[in-house]
């Protein structure tokens, strides 16, 4: 199964992680092939599992507020912020436009 431009854009924004080079977009494929096995194994009758710990029970601990009110003294160590919230970095790589990613496509 082939990967997709758009599939590799998104991947890219949501996983900052880049795949600009034949070597990154083979490693996405076959982690894809890889994954889709899961699609072969029967899950008729199998009931879908609310934790991984089902037999055991989780405990929450008391969430004790000891200090507050400091949403402006915190906001003052973003570098970008857009009304009360930090404005994520768009990540630590430099993304490629669609057409290098196309051409990366195609070669692989």
């Amino acid at each position: 199964q082939k990967v997709t431009v758009e599939v590799l854009d998104h991947l890219e924004h949501l996983a900052l992680v880049d795949f600009r080079d034949a070597e990154g977009v083979e490693r996405l494929q076959k982690a894809i092939q890889f994954a889709d096995q899961l699609r072969d194994v029967n899950t008729d009758g199998v009931e879908p599992m609310d934790s991984v710990l089902e037999d055991r029970c989780l405990y929450l601990r008391d969430d004790d507020v000891t200090e507050g009110n400091c949403t402006n003294e915190l906001l003052k160590n973003a570098r970008e912020k857009v009304e009360e919230y930090f404005v994520a970095p768009p990540g630590n790589i430099p993304l490629p436009k669609l057409e290098e990613r196309e051409t990366i496509l195609q070669s692989s």
